[in-house]
């Protein structure tokens, strides 16, 4: 039964290559495509779920795939299958299907109908890749796919500025959870030294003697894997990303932030549950989280005047409790609670632009005046206090922007000495004397190279905060993340004689793909239109589409998306950072998260928004 796995993640990917090969006028051929792909998982596994039980559910889990393998690091994917995994493969199968039928009408003749199954089509495949994973690896995979295919159907309606604007949010949210998760799977190699899968995970004795010998190491794991989790399924405080991603159609709220996307934080603590069950403060934390989720995001929804924004804050107490079942150990519940949550969610959001309706008609008929008493004492004072709280959704939007990006962008804009010439052509300079160092390092003191990692992993990190917030020429900015990244590569090359150059050569295979493929784009791009700053949102993806979309491939491989051999460079390089090597883990984390959020950036204000020129309708701010 095992080796019937990969078939289920096969037949969406599969889908998602097929609707790529259509025109954008064929509709029916895309539709009929999407929805026969996701229809035939769906029958499969219905039949396999049926004779899994009837063979008594035995756990499953085959070893698939091998990408690299050395004496101390196996990048493989596994594959795993258990009730938690039948539970969300067969609910996010079902509704997948049923939206992709609605959708099949419900974007008929809209500019985007390739573009929206292909996403949701690739949506489905990280969906499932998730749910199916037996490592870490495996899940983070589909983790990164799911990550982007967010980010992608938040600016479906790319000519408008506010679905841009919340998709670089959310996008940098997640970013976020993706290197708490890669900070995770890093102590975990160092801990158990292997790939550790989760059949192993469930093993008690093993993961309870390792979390006794290795205390402070195993709660670190956990932490990052709790913040992940919270991050991704919108809790407390990172809860106001969700109603920002509602700028997308209704038909990918429904699926990614009504339902399925929103639930995989769930997913990941009841996946890793073997590991933290045994931390008392871990599961007061979550328990904690948890509460304070339900009882800020039900005083949210209860004021909001849009449905949307209702329906998702209603989502999001929902979770915050399955979080404290979480905790509590009620696994049954949860999986029952998020089944029942994923379809009310689903048909709130299809149905909400006919509930405005019905609910205009009945204010309109049925109006009744509130009366006003005496608002001057103490339990009125605190309920409006509240109210004006939960109205401005608890100001969560301004704490993320005021604690965890303001200080990076005002330390990025305190570096114009790097945009110097002279600084560049030093930087320049430093590396090459860097490269021959590293050449010759066998013959250095092992202190001064100690001190020389370091110090070239800064130079990475303030290049990369530097384009954080530069917003002059795109070429120049873009070279300035190049240049960050083989500085970092430079810097764990220093740390670890281990090492090998078969390892640099696959991290920088990918990276000069991307980073020539984006250079061409910029080039051509502002050899036609001239500007290509980052003052403001240019539109350009209208009348050059082409140069938008390879622009986009290059960012995604250039950030280690998994269809480049960067994926397993970067995995490569976290491996190579020793557990005690606390500066230089910081520091490489710090770069990699705002790499990402950079080059999207890039890509954001060049290509999408309302288009600058004026032979070209203007469309609203917002969808």
């Amino acid at each position: 039964m095992e080796q019937l796995l990969q078939f289920f993640l096969l037949i969406p990917l599969l889908g998602f290559i097929l609707a790529s090969l259509f025109r954008r006028k064929d509709e029916n051929a895309i539709a009929t495509t999407a929805v026969l792909a996701v229809g035939a998982q769906l029958i499969g596994l219905i039949l396999f779920i049926t004779n899994w039980i009837a063979k008594g559910s035995p756990v499953l889990d085959i070893k698939h795939f091998t990408f690299y393998k050395e004496d101390n690091v196996e990048i493989f994917i596994d594959l795993y299958f258990d009730k938690i995994t039948a539970v969300f493969a067969l609910v996010g199968s079902l509704i997948t299907f049923l939206v992709a039928i609605f959708s099949r009408f419900y974007l008929h003749r809209d500019s985007g109908f390739k573009r929206f199954f292909s996403t949701l089509l690739l949506f489905f495949f990280a969906y499932s890749l998730i749910i199916f994973s037996g490592n870490f690896e495996t899940l983070f995979i589909g983790w990164e796919f799911l990550g982007i295919t967010s980010f992608l159907l938040i600016i479906f309606y790319r000519d408008r500025y506010l679905p841009v604007k919340n998709g670089l949010k959310t996008i940098s949210l997640y970013r976020l959870s993706d290197v708490c998760l890669m900070l995770a799977m890093w102590m975990s190699h160092h801990l158990w030294h292997e790939n550790i899968t989760f059949v192993k995970l469930n093993d008690l004795d093993l993961v309870i003697s390792h979390i006794e010998e290795h205390q402070y190491y195993a709660s670190f794991i956990v932490l990052m894997i709790v913040i992940a989790a919270a991050i991704k399924s919108a809790q407390f405080p990172f809860s106001s990303w969700l109603t920002r991603a509602m700028e997308g159609p209704t038909t990918s709220s429904a699926i990614f932030y009504g339902s399925l996307s929103v639930h995989i934080g769930v997913f990941l603590l009841m996946r890793t549950y073997p590991y933290w069950e045994s931390i008392f403060s871990i599961k007061l934390l979550i328990i904690i989280v948890g509460l304070v989720t339900s009882i800020v995001a039900t005083c949210i929804a209860s004021v909001q005047s849009s449905v949307k924004t209702q329906i998702a804050y209603g989502s999001i107490a929902q979770i915050g409790i399955m979080f404290i079942e979480l905790a509590m150990g009620w696994h049954t519940l949860v999986l029952i609670h998020f089944a029942g949550n994923a379809f009310l969610r689903t048909y709130q959001l299809l149905v909400s632009p006919s509930v405005l309706g019905y609910l205009i008609h009945d204010q309109f008929f049925s109006y009744v005046p509130k009366r006003y008493g005496a608002n001057n004492t103490f339990v009125n004072k605190v309920t409006n206090t509240i109210y004006l709280l939960s109205v401005k959704e608890w100001n969560l939007d301004v704490f993320q922007y005021k604690i965890m990006w303001s200080p990076f962008k005002w330390i990025g804009r305190k570096l114009n000495f790097l945009s110097n010439k002279t600084v560049l052509f030093s930087l320049v300079l430093i590396y090459i004397i860097g490269i021959f160092l590293f050449l010759h390092q066998d013959k250095l003191p092992k202190e001064l190279d100690e001190v020389l990692h370091i110090f070239f992993a800064l130079i990475g990190m303030l290049l990369v905060l530097k384009s954080f917030s530069k917003r002059t020429d795109a070429i120049v900015v873009w070279f300035m993340i190049i240049a960050s990244q083989i500085y970092i590569l430079l810097a764990i090359a220093f740390l670890n004689d281990q090492y090998e150059y078969v390892e640099i050569l696959i991290y920088v295979s990918g990276l000069l793909f991307a980073a020539c493929g984006g250079f061409f784009s910029l080039y051509k791009l502002k050899a036609i239109e001239k500007n290509i700053d980052l003052n403001d949102f240019y539109g350009y993806n209208h009348d050059h589409p082409r140069y938008g979309y390879w622009f986009l491939i290059s960012c995604l491989a250039f950030v280690g998306l998994p269809f480049t051999p960067t994926f397993i460079g970067v995995d490569l390089m976290f491996n190579h950072i020793d557990k005690n090597e606390y500066v230089l883990i910081i520091i490489t984390a710090i770069s990699f998260l705002f790499i990402e959020i950079s080059v999207l950036r890039i890509y954001a204000r060049l290509f999408l928004g309302p288009n600058k020129k004026q032979n070209h309708p203007i469309a609203y701010r917002s969808s």
